[in-house]
């Protein structure tokens, strides 16, 4: 049995009742042109196995095992499209593996022995939240190739000096290369969503851009942008150190504000701090 034998995905939707619920952050990609589009951006699949976030009726799912993918293990917390994910998984014997739970409860890289890379329709109520738990293991994975609200993609890959840079963009970035890849019109899912969406892979380092430590890192950030707009010397205090001091001791002026502030500088703040 092949992909040819599988229903249109549209058919699928009716067949199991599968509209698109709000609260799970659900925008199903029906257009197999666009999900083998982000497959293809996940590189080489052959050799890996695949874990995915919310396959929904089994778009991008179709799309992976046709892109060659060794095997792929699809994480579903909505029990009403786990029977169309059993078809698909039929149509390619012993290389879907269907996980029904909670992907914010789940480690992936605990589903698998490597190399695993991540590629996923993120639900996006829930999509930076996925992110910051993944980068504490982010080793684990040869890539994730996520979609995104474009927004947020933005924010992954945003350089210092810009209204998208933030604490996000600094601890993606302290550990990943970030690389946006393409947009998606609202218009390619259903429901469209309100926003556009961005396909974007994160390629882990072989070693954090500066060795500090990370719940460091997140503090020192914390505080920086948690008062955005005021200069380091203000913001800093919340560490319950002399902002001023600090910032000086890190080679960095206390006037500059935490978007002004690269990934490497921020390590240095850390360093300061912890001196």
């Amino acid at each position: 049995m092949t992909t040819d034998n599988l229903p249109p995905l549209r058919d699928v939707i009716a067949k199991y009742d599968l509209a698109a619920k709000k609260s799970l952050g659900q925008h199903f990609l029906l257009d197999l042109n666009l999900t083998s589009r982000v497959a293809r951006a996940a590189g080489d699949l052959s050799n890996c196995t695949v874990i995915e976030i919310g396959p929904g009726p089994g778009g991008l799912t179709r799309a992976l095992l046709m892109e060659g993918a060794k095997k792929v293990i699809a994480i579903e917390r909505d029990e009403r499209p786990i029977k169309a994910l059993q078809e698909v998984a039929a149509a390619y014997p012993g290389r879907l593996e269907i996980i029904e739970g909670d992907a914010l409860e789940i480690d992936p890289a605990s589903l698998c022995e490597g190399p695993r890379k991540i590629v996923a329709n993120l639900p996006y109520n829930i999509s930076t939240q996925l992110v910051l738990n993944w980068l504490d293991n982010i080793t684990e994975y040869e890539c994730l190739t996520l979609m995104f609200q474009k927004e947020v993609a933005d924010r992954l890959a945003a350089v210092p000096k810009t209204k998208d840079y933030g604490r996000l963009s600094v601890l993606t970035q302290w550990l990943c290369e970030v690389r946006s890849n393409f947009n998606i019109k609202p218009t390619a899912f259903t429901p469209p969503p309100k926003v556009m969406s961005t396909v974007a892979t994160l390629v882990p380092r072989a070693a954090p851009l500066v060795n500090v430590d990370q719940a460091d890192l997140e503090k020192v950030t914390q505080a920086a942008f948690g008062q955005r707009r005021k200069m380091l010397r203000a913001s800093l205090k919340s560490l319950g150190v002399n902002g001023e001091e600090l910032a000086e001791k890190a080679g960095i002026a206390p006037t500059k504000r935490a978007e002004e502030l690269s990934v490497e500088e921020f390590c240095s703040l850390v360093k300061a701090w912890r001196a």
